[in-house]
């Protein structure tokens, strides 16, 4: 049987055990400011991309532009006008080492305006990657 107590010279014993209820209750409540926070930390641009087949590609190293379903363009989460898109888009793609342009566009969004950034793309020398959706099953209803 171990000893809980150790005896002091005044007589009084003294709990030997760490508590660790405080440090339980710290670890809980930063896991759960992690979990609400990691979500809203990932940031981007919100569009509902069209479902497709696709391998997961790294974007990592490449530029991204978004347009989402109002049409509004994004340079790498920046976002421009058609005006200044032409310019930006140069610019953008020399901060990267990659020639790789990934294109998120919104599935509601009218062909018309898909296209037209497309061609601007591939005007610029880049290669246009298209990014799709390829589980269906996660979009919310």
């Amino acid at each position: 049987m171990k000893r809980r107590f150790t005896q002091q010279a005044d007589g009084i014993g003294v709990v030997a055990e760490i508590n660790v209820t405080s440090l339980v209750d710290v670890a809980f409540t930063l896991l759960i400011i992690f979990m609400i926070t990691a979500p809203i930390l990932q940031g981007g641009i919100e569009v509902d991309l069209p479902e497709g087949v696709s391998a997961p590609l790294s974007a990592a190293d490449a530029l991204v532009v978004s347009i989402d379903a109002d049409g509004q363009i994004y340079v790498d989460d920046a976002p421009v006008t058609w005006e200044e898109f032409d310019a930006a888009l140069p610019l953008a793609l020399d901060r990267f080492e990659s020639d790789q342009v990934f294109l998120r566009a919104d599935g509601d969004l009218a062909l018309r305006q898909a296209t037209r950034v497309m061609g601007r793309i591939q005007d610029a020398g880049a290669v246009l990657n298209i990014v799709t959706d390829p589980d269906p099953s996660r979009r919310s209803p």
